[in-house]
């Protein structure tokens, strides 16, 4: 109890404490941004390989201020990217004194899990998911019944369509950390996570018809992965589960 009663502060503290906090996460959005506005084009370029790989040469845009407004969503997207570090560490921060030693621990690494995985689930979407589901998309252009059909996608539906994709694969790998988290609270155990198994599956394939095309080769490489990556949460849960015991363990023979 001495390491939390150590950091006890009034409430006019914790809440002066969080305003500096959420200033700084505030300033480091606010400097992200002006860098990513000024290479906005750059990223944007970036993202449209995709498009042009796909063998999309155009995109167009029709109303006069969405491409002004597409530029100012990919500042912001890059810089959420670039900031989350900071934002991360703040929140670590304000929460951190509030927890036992053990919590720390405990919590630290799924804290640096996080970005990980959220980046790895981004760059399957951006170097396979995206490039599939264009392929297929694209596919319908062509002379269909003596009319030319061909795709001129719009500047601001190609960004939302590439975000729709980078977001939902990110956000989809950090399964095992929620998961890992969830049952580190008591809110759910490993015996229920293995009889849900399932459901957990019919769960993946639904999120991925959700948040992909309607071709199965999108939906399975997002579904596939979701089933690996609740199997991993469940490995992840045994081991420590096992740990936790030695060290209940532990401390019973020198209480005893």
């Amino acid at each position: 109890m001495t390491e939390i009663d150590e950091s006890r502060a009034p409430l006019l503290d914790h809440l002066i404490e969080l305003r500096r906090r959420l200033l700084y996460c505030i300033a480091a959005i606010g400097i992200a941004f002006a860098v990513a506005m000024y290479f906005a084009e750059d990223i944007f370029a970036f993202l449209v390989q995709p498009l042009l790989h796909a063998g999309q040469k155009t995109v167009i845009y029709t109303q006069i201020f969405e491409a002004f407004f597409v530029q100012v969503k990919v500042g912001f997207f890059a810089a959420m990217m670039l900031s989350f570090p900071i934002i991360a560490n703040q929140m670590w921060q304000f929460v951190a004194p509030g927890l036992y030693r053990k919590e720390k621990r405990a919590l630290l690494p799924f804290i640096l899990a996080t970005p990980v995985l959220f980046t790895m689930g981004a760059a399957m979407a951006y170097y396979i998911a995206v490039p599939m589901a264009l392929h297929f998309l694209l596919g319908y252009s062509g002379v269909v019944g003596g009319v030319n059909r061909e795709a001129l996608p719009a500047i601001g539906n190609y960004l939302s369509f590439i975000m729709q994709f980078l977001f939902g694969f990110g956000l989809a790998f950090l399964l095992p950390v929620l998961l890992m988290l969830l049952e580190r609270a008591g809110i759910v155990t490993r015996q229920q996570l293995v009889s849900a198994r399932r459901y957990a599956i019919v769960a993946a394939f639904a999120i991925a018809a959700v948040l992909t095309p309607p071709d199965i080769g999108s939906q399975l490489l997002l579904a596939i992965p979701l089933t690996i990556l609740y199997e991993m949460a469940l490995i992840g849960i045994w081991f420590t589960e096992r740990k936790r015991a030695r060290e209940a363990a532990k401390e019973e023979i020198v209480e005893g």
